[in-house]
């Protein structure tokens, strides 16, 4: 059963977790700051969860290995309202192709890929750890 409510707000996080092309993940570093930073994700409705992939130098991952609960939230509107934030438990997905074999995440992020990397091959070879989020809650307005 999904975290996700069966709600106009429950919908308004379907439809963002969708189209949105730039959340920001947070962690915590060993000193207990939030470390916010912004990510391109891939949803998977069936399972709740959330897949990002990494650069492996990324200080994330070391967050993640000793804490691994996180938060990941969109931008509002500017004004207070259209507020989504998911918390969940973040684990390195070791089952999950690489960025340019991940046929959902190339369809996503193909002009993104290229624009920043130029090559898919390359993007996935800087970007090669995939964190996987399970959302355990949602909460916004």
């Amino acid at each position: 059963m999904s975290v996700i409510p069966d709600s106009e707000f429950g919908e308004r996080v379907r439809s963002r977790l969708r189209t949105e092309t730039v959340a920001w993940l947070t962690t915590t570093a060993a000193d207990g700051t939030p470390q916010p930073n912004p990510v391109w994700f891939l949803w998977d409705e069936d399972a709740d969860t959330v897949l990002v992939y990494n650069r492996n130098d990324a200080n994330r991952l070391d967050h993640v290995a000793v804490r691994p609960r996180v938060s990941l939230n969109f931008d509002g509107n500017g004004k207070g309202g259209n507020i989504v934030v998911l918390s969940g438990v973040a684990e390195q997905a070791s089952d999950v192709p690489s960025a340019d074999q991940h046929e959902g995440y190339v369809t996503k992020y193909a002009r993104d890929i290229e624009r920043v990397s130029g090559d898919p091959a390359d993007f996935a070879q800087r970007y090669s750890v995939p964190l996987r989020i399970r959302i355990t809650k949602v909460r916004g307005h």
